[in-house]
């Protein structure tokens, strides 16, 4: 059975049942469908993104690898109180932006498993899925783009979001 991407909020009484073995199954009505989940998750993951998470992401160019733990993990809370009751763990693969060191440098990535904030040169591919990102964060036009497992989320200078496929 697939993982529930959405956190709820369950009852005594409900985490009491899940621990019985008495307990009464749930009816497909009172539970929601993978389908109806998938499609709140969408239409939550489609709202503007807040100021604060933007400016957050802005500090990726910040030059080379990364190395202060402490600054990258502020990053990945920011990125986590964004959406507080979704778990993307293992939906959201990273983060892909245009990178404004220069030549030879392309785009710069965070990937979320790793917490690694990395840049990457022309012709380097890029882990974990994240390659899929690439063309559209060079071809500039967003700020960066949110890269998951089944799309990419375009995220503009104002917060909104495009959704490619």
């Amino acid at each position: 059975m697939p993982r529930p991407m959405l956190k709820t909020q369950q009852t005594a009484q409900q985490q009491e049942n899940i621990l019985s073995t008495t307990a009464k199954p749930q009816t497909k009505n009172e539970t929601e469908t993978n389908e109806e989940s998938m499609m709140k998750l969408d239409r939550l993951l489609r709202r503007p993104r807040s100021k604060a998470y933007m400016e957050a992401m802005t500090k990726l160019d910040a030059g080379g690898k990364a190395n202060n733990r402490e600054k990258v993990q502020e990053l990945i809370n920011i990125i986590r109180s964004e959406f507080p009751e979704v778990e993307l763990a293992g939906y959201l693969l990273g983060y892909v932006s245009k990178c404004y060191l220069g030549n030879p440098y392309e785009v710069h990535i965070l990937d979320a498993n790793g917490e690694i904030v990395e840049h990457y040169q022309k012709g380097k591919p890029l882990p974990g899925g994240l390659e899929k990102a690439r063309s559209i964060a060079i071809r500039g036009g967003y700020d960066f783009i949110e890269v998951y497992s089944d799309c990419c989320r375009a995220v503009s200078s104002n917060g909104s979001v495009s959704v490619i496929k």
